[in-house]
């Protein structure tokens, strides 16, 4: 049943650059009700690389791992009352006057972001883009991808939405973008609160391609009556709630934070650190120092950073299985921890890490160039990876402490990566803040909590306490002279290199 026995469940749909899920979420009615979490299906998400080096995703295939997903739940006796989709961002759906979607869907490392990139700077500068959107300069955005897009998909298009956006929309939902994922597609203005106009115009795109964008959490429609009915779910069918269909706005809806004075990292294949501020921040140094500002639940902005994350650590083990070398992250692990200390490091926000052929050889030529050891042995090259991380995250926070003027003492770490008690240490360590990790399901979790906000109106702060109330964390000191402020020198340099 969708609601007995004091609890209520939710089905979270959870797509991320690797895999996805869908999670069932019971939560309790009652005040200070506990949550649950139960991964239901988990299933690969697969991209191709095609001969002449574009990158797609298989997004019909996603979509049915979606339904296996909830089929699975109603053959176990249970209906949820809401379903909810999230998804990675910048990456979109063109629909037709149909409203089906208009094939292939590029990957975000796909190869055409550079010439977007080249064509969007050619009708307006870096500097109105900026002040328009506060967003990042990134070449994967969804701008510099509609600029890059294929003539003919574009004509033929009347609508365009994020993955999980679409993914909502095929299960029922009405087409639209919600906020936190159209504030990732550098033509949403988050002072105006709505689509950039100007900018629109100035890119040649269409105004109409651009649907209606909802608040988090808002009711979109209900399942799909074919659907229902191959799932048994005919009296009530779910409704179809955006939460945050941006994966990162409802991981950061589920940090156990209190105050103001914290930071978040959303760890997984990206890093994103931020903290959450009441308005954007649109200066010249913010734009300079690359910060984004993106849109959180309840209209709050996240002033964040796109960090590489465990991707590089994600591609070492992805060279190193395609030459017979097996190794499980765990062993990754405890071979870096076995390793010298700070012999090596990168600068992972350079744009030679966001998709080279060899991660190794990227990492090998950046140290060579740099006159450091390069890395010789798979711990040698994660303990290198793990540390250059924890660099790149001290070096962030000193940037948003900067930019806001507040003075950060604790640091969440949600997320997949959280797990890594590592890499946890050694950002306490480089950064100098006490380290809180977990929930490892933020995302998911951030997805069910704003369904259950939708329904009862139970206010951010009341879900977070929730959090912590369910879930504990972990907490890591920092230790003193464990960085040497050599290294913090070494890695500073790595800007004027």
């Amino acid at each position: 049943m969708s609601e007995t026995d004091g609890v209520r469940l939710h089905a979270a749909i959870d797509l991320g650059a690797e895999s996805g899920r869908v999670i069932a979420g019971t939560v309790g009615t009652g005040d200070g009700g506990g949550l649950q979490l139960e991964e239901v299906h988990r299933f690969p998400n697969r991209s191709t690389r095609q001969a002449d080096g574009t990158m797609h995703w298989q997004l019909e295939e996603l979509f049915e791992h979606c339904v296996t997903g909830l089929k699975i739940l109603a053959e176990s006796g249970r209906q949820p009352v809401s379903i909810g989709v999230d998804s990675w961002g910048v990456d979109y759906v063109l629909l037709d006057e149909a409203g089906r979607w208009i094939l292939p869907v590029h990957h975000y490392r796909d190869r055409r972001t550079a010439r977007g990139v080249e064509a969007a700077l050619a009708r307006a500068s870096r500097e109105d883009i900026y002040s328009e959107t506060g967003i990042q300069f990134m070449p994967l955005n969804t701008l510099f991808q509609l600029m890059a897009e294929d003539g003919d998909k574009l004509s033929r298009a009347r609508s365009v939405v994020g993955v999980g956006d679409a993914i909502n929309h095929r299960l029922g939902g009405r087409p639209v973008y919600e906020v936190s994922m159209a504030s990732t597609t550098m033509l949403y203005n988050p002072a105006a609160r709505q689509w950039s106009d100007p900018l629109i115009r100035k890119m040649g795109l269409r105004r109409e391609l651009f649907p209606e964008i909802v608040a988090s959490g808002t009711v979109i429609g209900e399942l799909d009556g074919k659907l229902c009915e191959e799932f048994g779910w005919m009296e009530k069918p779910p409704a179809i709630i955006a939460s945050c269909t941006h994966d990162t706005g409802s991981a950061v809806a589920a940090v156990p934070a209190t105050g103001r004075d914290w930071a978040y990292l959303s760890s997984g294949t990206w890093s994103l650190m931020g903290v959450e501020t009441e308005s954007p921040i649109l200066t010249d140094q913010c734009r300079e120092l690359n910060f984004t500002n993106e849109v959180g639940y309840g209209h709050s902005i996240r002033l964040l950073k796109n960090l590489s994350g465990m991707w590089l650590v994600q591609e070492c083990r992805r060279e190193w299985t395609a030459r017979g070398m097996s190794l499980t992250y765990q062993e990754m692990t405890r071979l870096a921890e076995d390793s010298e200390p700070f012999r090596s490091l990168i600068d992972p926000s350079r744009q030679e890490f966001l998709a080279p052929e060899s991660m190794t050889a990227a990492m090998a030529e950046f140290c060579r160039r740099t006159d450091q050891p390069v890395p010789e042995s798979p711990g040698q090259f994660i303990r290198c990876a793990f540390e250059s991380l924890a660099m790149l995250y001290a070096r962030t926070l000193d940037e948003l402490e900067e930019l806001t003027g507040v003075k950060r003492t604790r640091l969440h770490i949600v997320g997949g990566g959280s797990q890594n008690a590592f890499l946890n240490q050694l950002a306490a360590d480089a950064t100098g803040l006490q380290v809180l990790a977990g929930p490892v399901e933020a995302t998911a979790l951030g997805n069910i909590l704003i369904q259950s906000m939708a329904i009862t109106g139970e206010t951010l702060d009341q879900a977070r306490e929730r959090v912590r109330q369910t879930f504990p964390m972990q907490t890591f000191t920092p230790r003193p002279g464990r960085v040497p402020e050599s290294v913090h020198r070494r890695f500073q340099a790595f800007r004027c290199e």
